[in-house]
């Protein structure tokens, strides 16, 4: 089970970093919707200025990240933990400039150890309580005075407030331990299904080969019996009539050589589906096999392979490969006017693949979401059909499984049309192995 996942499961958690942009421009702009209603509306004493500086800073940091990365992108766990650390800390500050765990607001604590629970590492959604635990903590004896309307500030009883204290605490513990419990089944479904999917694949695959092999074993071995018995039988006439040495010797050979393909396909049909020929192939291979189904719906493709000084990389026939691949070449196909690149090359530590077409290229809007689910570039009227906006996110994620880097881009004006570009390390791209159906 753990060839499994390690496999299918990547032991590091990514979270997209639009998702939580998003979260905190939606905070900041509750917060400050909060403090003007508390200011202006209520006619509270609220210390405004260092409240907007805190909500200023943490928007600044939005724009920033906003216009450093791309919206898709997924930030590794430390990453997103730092964000949500930060999220603590400036709702700590402005909790300590408003009453601190007086204020009612003190329970949004919860929301970012919440968002942890669902999307990152078990130990960093503890370490994020604890830090959350430990803010309320301090708050409960460090803060100013709650904004009130009277001429002395609201002091509330210390048992109420312990009980405060108490209940975040344990809202943060039990609401977190639940959330991951659901999000931990949903994830190992979701998991469970694209194993199962990838071995059926696979073994669709060798079963199909295996009977083919078997197919041809049994057709090829009735004929070859015959030429065997035939060719020595003529070889025991020539002999006997004394005949050149020159055609009893072609005879023998003909009789040798029909042995031999007679015990070539007794191996074939010998052949257990691991360590196969057929279950290695490199790269050149690989890329035929793809290319291959596409050739006669007619756009040009045109493979270039640029040969180096190591040797070709051989891998693993793997289903998420050959469909991860496939799926990008048929989307280039698909939207190519006149032709179609495929190159590759590999050196020592890298092996890429490169599509390209001359078709209309992607959109922009799309360039920037490409690999997320349900979006499609279909055109409209496309006699395939509009599609579900499925098919470059399952290759995209396949392939990202078997260890590759996969990139999309525009080519430069004027030359029109899509790049993609995939890249694995090498290592990953001659060992990447579908697990067998037993692990399942």
């Amino acid at each position: 089970m753990s060839d499994l996942r390690s496999d299918f499961r990547h032991s590091t958690r990514y979270v997209r970093l639009d998702t939580i942009l998003r979260l905190r421009w939606l905070a900041a702009l509750g917060q400050l919707a909060t403090i003007f209603i508390v200011s202006e509306g209520l006619d509270f004493e609220v210390p405004v200025i260092p409240c907007v500086v805190i909500i200023g800073l943490s928007s600044l940091l939005n724009l920033v990240l906003q216009v450093r990365f791309n919206p898709v992108h997924r930030l590794a766990p430390r990453y997103a933990a730092a964000l949500l650390t930060i999220n603590i800390a400036e709702l700590a500050a402005l909790l300590f400039l408003t009453g601190g765990l007086q204020n009612p607001f003190s329970f949004l604590f919860l929301a970012p150890v919440l968002i942890s629970a669902t999307a990152l590492p078990t130990r960093i959604t503890i370490a994020l309580g604890i830090f959350a635990a430990a803010c309320a903590t301090a708050l409960g004896f460090f803060h100013l005075p709650l904004p009130w309307n009277g001429d002395e500030p609201l002091v509330l009883p210390p048992t109420y407030m312990v009980a405060v204290w108490l209940s975040i605490v344990l809202a943060i513990g039990v609401t977190s331990l639940y959330a991951f419990q659901v999000t931990e089944e949903a994830r190992k479904l979701s998991d469970a299904l694209a194993a199962t999917e990838l071995v059926l694949t696979r073994e669709q695959h060798l079963t199909q080969i295996d009977g083919l092999a078997a197919a041809a074993a049994h057709e090829l071995g009735t004929p070859l019996s015959t030429i065997f018995l035939i060719s020595r039988e003529l070889e025991q006439a020539v002999q006997k009539s004394g005949l050149d040495e020159h055609a009893r010797n072609d005879l023998k050979t003909l009789r040798e050589q029909a042995q031999r393909c007679r015990e070539i396909l007794a191996k074939i049909t010998q052949l257990s589906s691991h360590g196969a020929p057929f279950d290695r192939m490199p790269l050149s291979t690989l890329i035929e096999e793809t290319v291959a189904p596409h050739r006669d719906f007619g756009i040009a493709i045109k493979v270039r392979i640029a040969l180096a000084q190591d040797p070709e990389p051989v891998g693993m026939r793997n289903p998420a490969i050959l469909y991860g691949v496939g799926n990008i070449l048929e989307n280039a196909v698909d939207f190519a006017r006149e032709r179609v690149e495929v190159n590759a090359w590999w050196d020592a530590s890298t092996v890429e693949i490169v599509i390209s077409d001359d078709g209309p290229g992607i959109a922009p809007d799309i360039l920037k979401r490409i690999g997320e689910p349900y979006l499609t570039r279909r055109r409209t009227g496309d006699a395939q059909g509009g599609g579900l906006g499925l098919g470059v996110f399952i290759a995209r994620t396949l392939l990202e499984r078997t260890g590759a880097r996969v990139s999309f881009t525009n080519r430069t004006f004027p030359d029109h049309g899509a790049i993609v570009t995939i890249v694995w390390p090498r290592s990953s791209f001659e060992t990447s192995e579908v697990p067998s159906p037993a692990l399942l």
